[in-house]
This record gives structure tokens, C-alpha cells and sequence, in this order.
């Protein structure tokens, strides 16, 4: 859908010099291949984004975890499985699932033809270093140390048994990965999601990740997972090393889910700013669990109503935007949503984002265009039965006379009135944009 109130698109917040300056946005692989994504199916999803969102923002397409295990699948982690690794103890993409990898070419002409599409290449790559590695104690690139040398057994992950720890009081494990992420830039990654990194917040790891980005000679996103609940107190360091952090855990296709991340999401969005995203996950939106780890291949649970609720908060807290789904397999109504340029423009173009109010199971949010203007409005229902939400002119500094638009809707604009009363469904949302003079 055409912003009808944004047609004038030059106060976009995107400054140049800031690697992230507005909120990534493109698609990962997680939601519907879990695991187990395979080069055909990265190449059909980037080709629908070239096709269809890229005029919209969605550029990134970023492959997700064990692209480095031949036999990974919908069942979950497998312990033991036999990696692809390189002589130094680098993942490498299995060529049986990637065979562009083949040869030792690994994600260079993957990420040759995403480029090629005028889009971004994302890699997921799991703190620490193989297991496998450290066993074979297959040596550090330029070091005189082996894997086994730089290993911590104690701080693992506790859900994915593929690595372990690096004991970052050794100059090994930073060497380690130095040399990890000169091979992402030989591959041309332009956005790396760094996982298991921040519950427990694993700060010395994230340092040395950025140290590592630093060094690697191509600029690169850094995104960092897992969130649950992850304090606020971090993000001074988070902003000084990373360009977004998860402020959650997985997000799937439950309304529990969705109404969890309001409280979050409260909390993160007056620290979001060019280079600085608090993420409150991808959109499990569209045909996902293809091969997922858990539940089955479906179109998402969430209604019509809790869908328009999720895209309205993620872009009223300038959340980045993560779509889960398969793209080739999208309905007419989940391309309508990723396609709705007025509310993608809160996304990459506004300023002062916030909870301004909650009052029992209604939640209101604002934000103004950069401008100033434009004021936005959001208006929730978080509770299960239909209700009527009243907001005033005076709180969001707007003129009774000033026009507003349904954004959701595309309905003609109407009188904002000195007081408005909208009937909201159970979990579902309406977002407006309020033109003013002042």
C-alpha cells in the first residue's frame, strides 16, 4: 500500500556514515527451515525479495544456524554430527546443502549472487569454537596455538551442543575469531547474527567479536542473540559494539508471544537510534515451520488482527524487521503487509517512540516523523474481548482540526477531533498519522 501521507521522502533518517542507520529489515531463514535450509530455497526467497520488497526496504537474506552440518533437519540439534570445517577449524558450508560451496568456494558465490540482486548476505554463526575442532586441535590461522588451546569446556552453550567456550584470556581465542570473520568478508557477509551471546551477557565475547569485525576489512552488521528479558543496563555496551541486540527470546506464532514483547519493547525503544536497534525478533508471519525445529509446515497462528498488532508495535518501537515466512509461498495479505509503505515509514523515518500510556489491557503508543511533521499513534488492545480506547488531541500535542490517517486502513483522512474513540477487537491495533502544523 502507497504511504498517502508520505510522498515526500526526504526527511528518511539515513545517514551515511552509520552502518545501520535505520533498522535492518529483509528475511532469515529460522521461521519456516529451522536448521536445515538449503541453497535453492535461500535463492527463491531472495529472488522474491528482489521481486516483490526490496522498493519497500527489505533488503537483507541471512542464512541461520548449522549451515556448516550436512545432516541437519527439522529434529532439532544433533551432538556429535561431523561438521564442515575448514583446516583451521572454520564452519564452512556443507556442499551437499550449498553446492555453490563446493570446492572449497564456500559462501563467496552465494553471497556473489545475493549482491548480484542488489541485496544483502547474513550469516548466523554460534559463539565459540567447534567441538570437532578442539578434538582434532586443528590449528588457529597465523598462530602457533590450536583449537584445543583456546577452548573454555566450562562456559557452553546450554542448547546447542556444536561448540564450546573460548577462554578470551588467552590471545588465541581473539585470533580465533580474527581469522572467522576474514573469511565472512572473503564471502562478502555484510550482517552477522552472533548467538547465545547475551543471556548470561557474555561481555567479553561481544568485544571480541567487534574487535574481530574491526579487523576483517569489510564493514558488517553485528546483531546479537538472545535476549530474554536482557537489562537495560547493558546498553551502553551493546550500542558501543553492536548495531542491534535481541530483547527476547524466540518469537513464534502465539499471542502469548506477541503480548510478552509490549512490556520489552517499552522498556528498549527510547534507546533505539541510527547504529543503536533494540530487536524484538522476526515476524513469524506468512507460511512458516516448513522444516522448523518444532511445530509443523503451517500458515501462522496469529489472526489477521494480532499480525496487523505485531507489525504496529515492531514499527512503533523502530524494532528491526526479521520476515520468518517463505516468501515464494506468501499470500496476497502477508505481501500487503510487508508492503505497506506508511507504516514501514515509521520504521525508518521517526523519532521520540514510546509507551505513552497503559492503562489495564490498553496500551497506547507515539512517535513524531523527524520532521516533526507528523505525529503517529497507536492505540492496542491487549485483552481478549472488543473494547472502545479514547485518546485526546491535548496528549499527543495535535490540533482537534488536524487530519488523520488510518494507516492500516487507507481510508480517506478525517478530523482527529479534541477527543477520538476507536472500537478495538481483542489483540488488534489502530495506528494513525496525524498531520500538524505545529
Amino acid at each position: 500500500m502507497v504511504d498517502p501521507v508520505a510522498a515526500d521522502t526526504t526527511t528518511d533518517q539515513r545517514a551515511p556514515d552509520v552502518l545501520a542507520a535505520t533498522p535492518p529489515m529483509g528475511w532469515n531463514s529460522w521461521d519456516c527451515y529451522g536448521g536445515s535450509v538449503r541453497e535453492h530455497e535461500v535463492i527463491a526467497n531472495a529472488e522474491y525479495l528482489r521481486d516483490h520488497l526490496l522498493p519497500y526496504g527489505w533488503d537483507h537474506v541471512v542464512v541461520d544456524i548449522q549451515w556448516y552440518e550436512p545432516t541437519a533437519d527439522a529434529g532439532g540439534y544433533h551432538a556429535g554430527a561431523v561438521l564442515d570445517l575448514d583446516e583451521h577449524g572454520r564452519p564452512r558450508p556443507s556442499p551437499n546443502r550449498f553446492p555453490s560451496a563446493a570446492g572449497g568456494a564456500g559462501f563467496a558465490p552465494l553471497g556473489a549472487r545475493i549482491h548480484a540482486m542488489g541485496l544483502r548476505f547474513g550469516l548466523h554463526v554460534l559463539r565459540g569454537i567447534p567441538r570437532q575442532a578442539v578434538a582434532l586441535r586443528l590449528p588457529i590461522l597465523g598462530t602457533q596455538w590450536t583449537a584445543a588451546d583456546v577452548a573454555d569446556h566450562e562456559r557452553v552453550c546450554p542448547w546447542n551442543p556444536d561448540n564450546l567456550g573460548l577462554n578470551h584470556d588467552h590471545p588465541g581465542a581473539q585470533a580465533y575469531y580474527d581469522s572467522l570473520l576474514a573469511r565472512f568478508a572473503e564471502w562478502g557477509v555484510d550482517y552477522v547474527k552472533a548467538d547465545d551471546m547475551l543471556v548470561p551477557y557474555h561481555a567479553a565475547e561481544i568485544e571480541a567479536f567487534a574487535r574481530a569485525i574491526e579487523s576483517c576489512g569489510r564493514p558488517m552488521t553485528l546483531s546479537l542473540s538472545p535476549g530474554t528479558d536482557l537489562s537495560v543496563e547493558h546498553v551502553d555496551h551493546l550500542a558501543a559494539h553492536s548495531r542491534l541486540w535481541r530483547i527476547s527470546d524466540d518469537l513464534w506464532d502465539r499471542w502469548p508471544d506477541v503480548r510478552a514483547q509490549f512490556d520489552r519493547a517499552a522498556r528498549w525503544a527510547p534507546h533505539a537510534g541510527p547504529g543503536r536497534w533494540p530487536d524484538a525478533d522476526m515476524l513469524p508471519l506468512g507460511r512458516i515451520g516448513i522444516r522448523a525445529h518444532g511445530g509443523d509446515d503451517r500458515a501462522s497462528r496469529l489472526t489477521r488482527d494480532e499480525q496487523r498488532t505485531l507489525l504496529t508495535l515492531w514499527a512503533m518501537a523502530r524494532s528491526p524487521l526479521m520476515f520468518g515466512g517463505d516468501l515464494p509461498s506468501a499470500d496476497e495479505w502477508t505481501l500487503g503487509l510487508l508492503t505497506n509503505d506508511a507504516v514501514l515509514r515509521i520504521t525508518r523515518d521517526s523519532v521520540g517512540n514510546r509507551r505513552l500510556r497503559r492503562d489495564g489491557d490498553l496500551d497506547v503508543w507515539t512517535a513524531s516523523s523527524a520532521d516533526g511533521r507528523r505525529r503517529y499513534v497507536a492505540q492496542f488492545n491487549l485483552g481478549d474481548e472488543a473494547v472502545a480506547s479514547e485518546v485526546t488531541a491535548a496528549e499527543f500535542g495535535v490540533d482537534a482540526d488536524d487530519p488523520a490517517t488510518d494507516l492500516w486502513s487507507g481510508a480517506e483522512p478525517t478530523r482527529f477531533g479534541a477527543s477520538r474513540t476507536t472500537p478495538l477487537p481483542a489483540h488488534g491495533c489502530v495506528l494513525l498519522a496525524i498531520e500538524t502544523a505545529r
